[in-house]
């Protein structure tokens, strides 16, 4: 992959490039062509200068997506487009982590974010991307200690684990501790550790692909507390028996990605890394590698692919990752914020930490608010918290006074809840209930000044983007989807049936969760969208 990278780095389009990329390493040329073509880093001809502007979800309600023509008239280019030789580029993505400040676009590697993004890009006013807020809401932070906590450096409890503990010990406080993968799928993480075998083979990766459009916490963790990740990375190692680590970064988190490479290198400069460190029975190698912009490779098995450098699609399971994962060793993909969490709960204990939350969902989770509220940034809750409390008291309900229409969670995919919703607690369990997802917990105001059908079509435009195109239940429905709303008619039987297909036959989450969303935002919208969802 960091081969074709560079190869990419040219006005040309793949078929020009790429197959002399797979002729070096003995392979045919479809070898090089599949993830060229693919990738979106790697598929659309780059400008001397490169623009990424966001459309996701939280840019999108900032100005009902009126930035993107204005983007598009002060650079004189059309987003998309794949001229062979263009001297400015222009790419939309979802989303470049300013939930908070959007909307917002990536110049090259410097970021612009605020209502007036197009005017940074003209030139007219300089550059800004202000930093996120964060605050910690429950009196102890455990993933925000470094940011809001002034906690212990995460490196010592690493050094005394190694050197005093063994892997068993480690794994049985995780497990007391109930947590559970912070990314999504919600699985316990001890239990995927021990999944993998306790082979010297196994290989650990940090998932900071973090694409869900709303959400910026593992783009937090990762600029102004790289070494609680990386800590917790290699007590994650610890636990499994791996001498390996990976970190994964979207490469839309250009700053992200310089501070993780540092902090690996300071790292290993202070003898964290390397053979034996702190005189402990075990070797640890970490390094960082760099997304090539996809957001189905943030699933998994996409993931895996995407190290392999084949196209970033899901793959069929079983095997599993724990049997069978990276070049057929076994592997244990966790999320950053996942991982952050372990410094605290390894040096606290694991009952500290299940004392926190509910008992069926122990612990803490970042909750991040976007551009609409009165006071956005990024939260440490306890699960369990009232969702009204978090909308009301953290964010300060929506700026300039405004009635919130839908809230979105958890991502596109995550589901849609009204205002007389609101009072649910912050979990799995009771977000499923109503058609919702937990996931990375991005919070996604939506007010009155956009229509209901244009959010609609907005869901439709982001999945038939971001379809990896590996099952046909997803890659067919979700281009039929867009049809339909952007016709304007209320669907009929059929569009039920593709929306009960897609959420039983999909291949990976992202197409089983669409009907889901889908559904969510017409019985949050109500009236005004009666009819569509099939």
């Amino acid at each position: 992959m960091d081969e074709l990278a560079a190869a990419a780095g040219h006005a040309e389009r793949p078929e020009r490039w790429a197959p002399e990329v797979a002729r070096r390493f003995g392979l045919p040329p479809a070898a090089g062509l599949g993830p060229a073509t693919y990738f979106a880093d790697l598929a659309t001809p780059h400008g001397r200068r490169h623009v990424r502007v966001c459309t996701a979800t939280a840019c999108f309600a900032a100005q009902a997506g009126r930035h993107l023509p204005a983007v598009e008239s002060v650079l004189g280019v059309t987003a998309d487009d794949r001229d062979p030789d263009p001297e400015v580029s222009l790419r939309t993505v979802r989303c470049l982590g300013y939930c908070y400040g959007g909307p917002a676009a990536l110049d090259g590697v410097t970021a612009c974010a605020g209502p007036d993004v197009a005017g940074q890009l003209a030139g007219r006013v300089r550059p800004h991307a202000p930093p996120i807020p964060a605050a910690d809401a429950t009196g102890d932070p455990v993933v925000l200690a470094g940011i809001a906590g002034g906690a212990e450096d995460p490196w010592r409890t690493w050094a005394e684990t190694v050197s005093r503990r063994t892997p068993e010990l480690v794994r049985a406080e995780v497990a007391s501790s109930g947590l559970r993968g912070r990314g999504g799928a919600g699985y316990p993480v001890a239990a995927k550790w021990a999944a993998a075998g306790g082979s010297p083979d196994t290989v650990v990766i940090a998932n900071g692909d973090e694409g869900d459009p709303g959400s910026y916490a593992d783009r937090l963790l990762m600029e102004a507390d790289p070494a609680r990740v990386l800590a917790g990375l290699a007590l994650a190692c610890f636990a499994c028996g791996a001498r390996h680590g990976l970190v994964l970064v979207r490469s839309e988190y250009p700053a992200a990605l310089a501070r993780m490479r540092e902090a690996v290198a300071r790292a290993r400069a202070d003898g964290h890394l390397g053979r034996r460190p702190h005189g402990g029975g075990v070797d640890l190698e970490i390094e960082v590698v760099t997304g090539a912009g996809s957001y189905v490779a943030g699933e998994e098995t996409a993931l895996i692919a995407e190290l392999e450098g084949g196209r970033g699609c899901a793959r069929a399971r079983p095997p599993y990752p724990t049997d069978r994962g990276l070049w057929d060793a076994p592997t244990v993909v966790n999320n950053v914020e996942t991982l952050a969490a372990l410094p605290w709960i390894v040096s606290r204990g694991g009952a500290a930490y299940a004392r926190r939350g509910t008992p069926g969902e122990t612990g803490t989770k970042l909750v991040c608010l976007s551009e609409r509220f009165a006071r956005p940034g990024c939260h440490e809750v306890e699960l369990g918290t009232p969702i009204r409390r978090i909308v009301t008291e953290l964010g300060g309900g929506l700026r300039d006074g405004a009635d919130l229409e839908v809230l979105q969670v958890g991502g596109p995919l995550g589901g849609f809840l009204a205002e007389e919703e609101l009072d649910l607690p912050l979990t799995e369990r009771d977000l499923a209930g109503h058609g919702a997802a937990l996931g990375h917990a991005g919070l996604v105001a939506v007010d009155g000044r956009i229509e209901p059908l244009d959010v609609l079509r907005h869901v439709w435009e982001f999945a038939a983007a971001e379809s990896c195109g590996a099952c046909s239940p997803c890659r067919v429905g979700s281009r039929r989807g867009l049809e339909q709303v952007r016709s304007g008619v209320p669907p009929d039987e059929a569009h039920a049936r593709m929306l009960r297909l897609m959420g039983e036959a999909s291949l990976c989450a992202f197409g089983r969760r669409l009907p889901y969303a889908v559904r969510s935002l017409v019985r949050a919208y109500g009236e005004r969208l009666r009819g569509w969802a099939g």
